[in-house]
């Protein structure tokens, strides 16, 4: 290191030292130069990420706005994923809570209620996010009384929780249809629906042409695009509760749908179902009102408004002078006579689409109130073979119990709703809205004493709390029946399910009118249309043998006689129960008047008559 000392820390003095190190100086040199270049390059480079980033999103965006395939495999994804996280969560939780032991059948009940709860809560938000079909899917859920009580209490407020739709889009799609806007038709419309439904929101306007209040119906623009989609996510979605749970089948709902969606979102249908309806009802002195038709495309239709109040609205009916007792029977009369006279129902009933006004002047009602109906989108028809045997099994409920009497129960259950002995009462219990009669089951358990079985549905007492807690408890708790309960969804026709809903529809109205008749009422009225049904099939029958066989064949001639006299016995019996029931709930109101006049004068007298508080 001598020649370093020397050199003070110098080369220079050293040739062979001094080319190494120059190198190693042009090294360094280079490396700075390269790294400065680098990051040069870098820092002027970085930018180009954010912008494409940018420039990604807004290919993205347009892509979505121009192509439909895009567009739709996006939603699917977003759709899907939200329905699959709460199937997920759902399976685990249900698996779970099937797994673990309990102390008690009550611990197990209280667990598994739970668990229903906080499934269909999952499932609540997922159809509220994705909206459109989703929403009409939980409606039909919430309108399955057969399905634990959990579910059908939380998919209620989807009957009334649909987003409305923008003026703008309804604007559009009103010019669309109907090549003009809506300036041109209406001399003013209200921007703001007074009704949206998960199809469709309905607006008043006054009409140019007639000069008349109308309500202006319009389907949701992009409902049609994206139904197709959506039906196929439904599907999807209730094959993975099929896959999770085989026992619980809900396919059918999905195959309903998709058969029953094209025909609500047609308005030009449901124009003509109203027409249809209105004939039927033509030669009938009834309460039944349907709003005619003043315009009809796919997508629009534009019908006279009516003002009135929910059925169900005791205030309403109250300040209306309007009998709650006499709402409740008429109800029941409408809704039999389509099913078992005219073989033509409506099939999405619930109170949203019943309306109640006093009745005006000309009216055909026989009461001081109409009964409006609405929405007319979905109708079926109920053959003739089909609606008989559905009229003589209501009539094997309503007959004293017997050997025979259950054996008809039980042969008509099969002919009407596809089930057999092992599934029959569980059918029972949701044709009647009851426990199951004496006669359905093998055995009681002597700790469900507290709920009497009636014998017949005559025999039926006032449903108790001790009863309908059994039915909820026996839903969550008895081992095997919540699987019956979907196997009888899956088993029963169609048509036969749209009349059950029919009967709930009338049963709950009749205790929302809080009515003082029996809660047997409802089904002699009932009972008198099944009567009439089967002798006119009998009447039938006994014609076209006259034809063929001669009309003074003696044998026919009192065989027709005979039918008669038996329908007219049968009636006349079944009016006789009528007056007597309608007497007791006179005696029940007035009993009320006098109370709430003793207590509060005439202002207490007329609530307590009309079913309020005083």
């Amino acid at each position: 290191m001598n020649f370093l000392r020397r050199g003070r820390l110098s080369w220079r003095g050293h040739p062979h030292l001094q080319k190494p190190l120059y190198h190693r100086a042009l090294i360094i040199t280079d490396c700075r130069r390269l790294g400065s270049q680098i990051d040069r390059t870098l820092s002027s480079r970085l930018w180009t990420i954010p912008v494409s980033l940018l420039l990604l999103a807004g290919a993205g965006w347009g892509t979505y706005g121009t192509s439909k395939p895009f567009r739709h495999t996006v939603l699917a994804v977003v759709r899907c994923s939200r329905v699959g996280i709460a199937a997920i969560l759902n399976a685990v939780d249900y698996k779970t809570t099937f797994a673990r032991t309990y102390a008690t059948d009550a611990d197990y009940g209280q667990a598994l209620s739970e668990c229903h709860t906080r499934s269909a809560q999952r499932v609540l938000r997922a159809l509220l996010a994705n909206g459109g079909v989703f929403i009409k899917m939980g409606q039909h859920m919430a309108s399955l009384y057969v399905l634990p009580f959990e579910w059908t209490s939380t998919m209620r407020p989807l009957q009334d929780q649909c987003e409305p739709t923008p003026y703008e889009f309804v604007d559009a799609l009103f010019q669309t249809d109907m090549g003009m806007p809506l300036t041109e038709v209406f001399e003013e419309f209200d921007p703001t629906p007074i009704g949206v439904a998960s199809l469709a929101q309905v607006h008043i306007a006054q009409h140019r042409e007639t000069g008349k209040k109308v309500a202006v119906k319009l389907q949701h623009p992009h409902l049609a695009e994206f139904c197709d989609i959506d039906m196929k996510m439904v599907e999807v979605t209730l094959g993975w509760v099929k896959y999770w749970f085989p026992e619980f089948e809900l396919t059918w709902l999905g195959e309903e749908m998709r058969t029953n969606l094209p025909k609500e979102m047609d308005f030009t249908l449901e124009a003509r179902n109203a027409e249809r309806t209105i004939k039927d009802f033509k030669s009938i002195q009834t309460s039944l009102y349907i709003p005619d038709t003043i315009t009809a495309t796919k997508r629009v239709l534009i019908m006279e408004y009516i003002q009135g109040g929910r059925v169900d609205d005791l205030e309403y009916l109250a300040d209306a002078h309007i009998d709650r007792n006499k709402v409740a029977l008429e109800l029941s009369r409408i809704f039999n006579q389509m099913v078992f006279v005219n073989g033509w129902f409506h099939a999405d009933p619930h109170p949203g689409n019943l309306l109640i006004r006093p009745a005006p002047k000309g009216s055909r009602s026989p009461f001081n109130f109409e009964i409006v109906l609405l929405d007319h989108g979905l109708y079926f028809d109920i053959d003739p073979i089909l609606r008989v045997n559905y009229a003589k099994l209501w009539l094997s409920l309503i007959a004293p119990a017997s050997p025979a009497t259950t054996l008809d129960r039980r042969k008509y259950a099969e002919l009407v709703g596809n089930v057999g002995p092992d599934l029959y009462p569980v059918f029972e219990a949701a044709l009647t809205g009851r426990a199951a009669l004496q006669s359905s089951v093998d055995s009681v358990k002597e700790d469900d004493r507290s709920c009497r079985r009636a014998s017949s549905i005559i025999d039926l007492q006032p449903q108790s709390k001790a009863e309908l807690d059994a039915i909820r408890n026996a839903v969550v708790s008895t081992e095997g029946l919540l699987t019956s309960v979907f196997d009888v969804l899956r088993r029963v026709p169609r048509r036969v399910l749209m009349v059950l809903k029919l009967n709930d529809l009338t049963r709950s109205l009749d205790y929302a009118l809080m009515t003082t008749h029996s809660n047997i009422r409802i089904f002699l009225i009932t009972a008198k249309y099944c009567t009439y049904a089967v002798w006119q099939d009998e009447r039938k029958r006994l014609i076209d043998a006259m034809i063929h066989k001669g009309i003074f064949n003696f044998p026919l001639l009192r065989g027709c006689f005979s039918c008669w006299w038996k329908f007219r016995r049968q009636y006349a019996k079944l009016v006789i129960g009528e007056i007597f029931l309608d007497l007791q709930a006179i005696a029940i109101i007035k009993k009320a008047w006098v109370k709430g006049l003793w207590r509060k004068g005439f202002q207490g007298a007329h609530q307590a008559a009309a079913g309020l508080a005083y």
